[in-house]
C-alpha cells in the first residue's frame, strides 16, 4: 500500500491513477493522517470465502416455534 499526502497526489494524480488501476492501493493522508483511499471504477471487492468456516453453528432447532411466553413478548401481548 502506498501512502502520498495530498500535495503529492496533486502533482502525481495521473502516476497514482496508473498504479491503482495495475491494482496497488493508494491512500491519501494529510500530515500523515490517512484520509481517503483510491480505487479503480472496476476494481470488485476480493471475496473472502469460507472466512468464517467452522467458526459458526446452527441448531438443529434454530427454526423451531419459540415458547409462547416469548412470542407473547414479541407480539406485545
Amino acid at each position: 500500500m502506498q501512502t502520498v499526502n495530498i500535495h503529492e497526489a496533486k502533482s502525481q494524480l495521473s502516476r497514482l491513477i496508473e498504479a491503482v488501476v495495475s491494482g496497488e492501493e493508494v491512500v491519501i493522508a494529510k500530515a500523515g493522517t490517512p484520509l481517503v483511499r483510491l480505487v479503480s471504477v472496476d476494481q470488485k471487492p476480493k471475496l473472502r470465502l469460507g472466512l468464517m468456516k467452522g467458526k459458526i453453528k446452527i441448531a438443529e432447532d434454530f427454526d423451531a416455534s419459540l415458547p409462547e411466553d416469548i412470542l407473547a413478548t414479541f407480539e406485545g401481548r
